[in-house]
């Protein structure tokens, strides 16, 4: 149960300044460690990414992903989908895009998110979804599998929206006047995409999230569950409505306020990105594909150098997220 899970627990907080305070440190830390590697003149922040480029780059990757699981062949579960946005979400609350870039990390939430979710791929399906060099990109996912299950300090089990969602559905059927509460569906899909864009499940409980798409779906059907909420989902816990209406009002607002960011912006932080990331972790580099030769005892096994993989391409279509049909 939620209340008693390590989402809860570990991956729940309070507001979204505490969110951009982990962000901010992870931030500091790389540049801290890495200020070495900046040209001796100039400004620190010309050559590093900001903590605000770096949520402008993170939201394009987050576009990438659901491009991404929606091509993804065979049809993959939106539980798979929210996974995997969880997972992307709470990486990159301990680590920076600099350190490891999005399109390899995002990769691998997928694939884990896939097995948790018990969606059976093989590793070979995974990478056919995926263009350029498979044999680099199953390198790649695997490589980081262990890494991204150790960032998420082992709290695998996500607790997504669409069960409490159901339950609603089903409540409204029984206990309320309103005509075929199936409708609304369309409705929730939609919000419950838009709120994948946003910090709500790292703020808010999965069944706060559902309410709020259900009564979302309603006011977009001309319909008022307000009754509905008051007279009968709390009528035996009316000390709780205010808290709850309060997150409700959060949800929707974060949804609300969403802007997709700027592609030309993106752009130049992907250039930026090239020059101060991490070397250590860029499968391009000469001191990974040295550190990837220590593990193999047979030189023919080593991927080729020219080798490549493309999840995302930022000069493409800005629905593009680059899969092999």
């Amino acid at each position: 149960m939620y209340p008693l899970s390590s989402q809860r627990r570990s991956w729940t907080f309070a507001n979204e300044d505490q969110l951009q305070a982990f962000r901010v440190e992870q931030n500091t830390k790389y540049i801290e460690e890495h200020a070495a590697e900046a040209p001796p003149s100039g400004n620190l922040n010309d050559f590093f990414l900001t903590p605000a480029e770096e949520r402008l780059l993170l939201k394009q990757y987050e576009i990438y992903l659901v491009d991404f699981c929606r091509r993804f062949d065979p049809p993959m579960p939106k539980c798979v989908i929210g996974t995997a946005f969880h997972y992307f979400k709470r990486f990159y609350l301990n680590n920076t895009p600099m350190d490891y870039h999005p399109k390899e990390i995002l990769a691998t939430c997928v694939f884990v998110a896939c097995k948790v979710e018990e969606f059976n791929v093989s590793i070979n399906q995974f990478v056919n979804n995926i263009k350029g060099d498979r044999n680099k990109a199953t390198d790649i996912v695997l490589s980081n599998e262990l890494l991204l299950i150790g960032q998420l300090n082992y709290y695998l089990t996500i607790h997504n929206p669409f069960r409490p969602i159901e339950g609603f559905i089903i409540d409204i059927k029984t206990r309320s006047n309103m005509q075929n509460p199936d409708r609304l569906r369309p409705h929730i899909d939609s919000f419950i995409d838009s709120t994948f864009f946003t910090d709500a499940c790292m703020m808010h409980t999965p069944s706060q999230i559902g309410l709020a798409a259900v009564l979302h779906a309603a006011s977009k059907e001309q319909e008022n569950l307000d009754s509905y909420v008051t007279d009968l989902l709390f009528v035996s816990a009316p000390e709780k409505l205010r808290g709850l209406i309060e997150a409700v009002r959060k949800i929707r607002m974060l949804v609300k306020n969403y802007q997709p960011p700027d592609r030309e912006k993106v752009k130049a932080i992907e250039k930026k990105l090239d020059k101060c990331r991490n070397q250590n972790n860029n499968p391009d580099s000469e001191l990974y594909k040295e550190r990837l030769r220590r593990l193999y005892t047979d030189e023919d096994d080593m991927p080729a150098d020219d080798a490549s993989f493309h999840i995302a391409d930022v000069s493409s279509d800005t629905s593009a997220m680059n899969i092999s049909q």
